[in-house]
């Protein structure tokens, strides 16, 4: 096997009888150069993933304003045959049928307080959280990162 940077240097000693000749070995090893990706591609991928978790949160922020609309509409038991309420029950439908039956529908005079609207609140909330998680274990991490994060713990 052989070492990497090995050098010779020969020394000449030179007392009262013939001159002898020492060799001396030193070994300087050097480690084989880390493979790390180009900067700029690390930098895509940051991005990318980035842009990910604002894509998760945009959409969350959407879905949970609809299921907001629709909770406060039926809460205050808006008219169910007027436009803009049709419209966010429409929009908001696909989201909150899933959890519909699940718990039951609080119903007085004209309000209707929808339990299950809550809870499909939180699984969405949830779900967008787990996705970000998920996205963070596949970020590419610098040796800096990795330096800084350490001394700071």
């Amino acid at each position: 096997m052989e070492e990497y940077g090995q050098k010779e240097k020969i020394i000449t000693t030179s007392t009262t009888l013939p001159p002898q000749q020492v060799t001396e070995t030193t070994k300087t090893v050097v480690p084989p150069p880390v493979a790390q990706e180009h900067p700029q591609k690390v930098f895509n991928k940051k991005k990318r993933i980035f842009r990910a978790y604002q894509i998760i949160w945009y959409i969350l922020a959407v879905i949970e304003l609809l299921l907001a609309f629709r909770m406060v509409l039926k809460a205050l038991g808006a008219n169910p045959l007027s436009g803009f309420a049709q419209f966010v029950y429409v929009l908001s439908d696909p989201f909150a049928l899933p959890f519909n039956g699940l718990f039951g529908t609080t119903i007085t005079q004209t309000a209707i307080f929808e339990w299950s609207t809550i809870i499909a609140a939180i699984v969405y909330a949830l779900a967008a959280f787990g996705l970000v998680q998920i996205l963070k274990l596949a970020k590419p991490v610098s040796k800096q990162e990795v330096e800084n994060t350490v001394d700071q713990v």
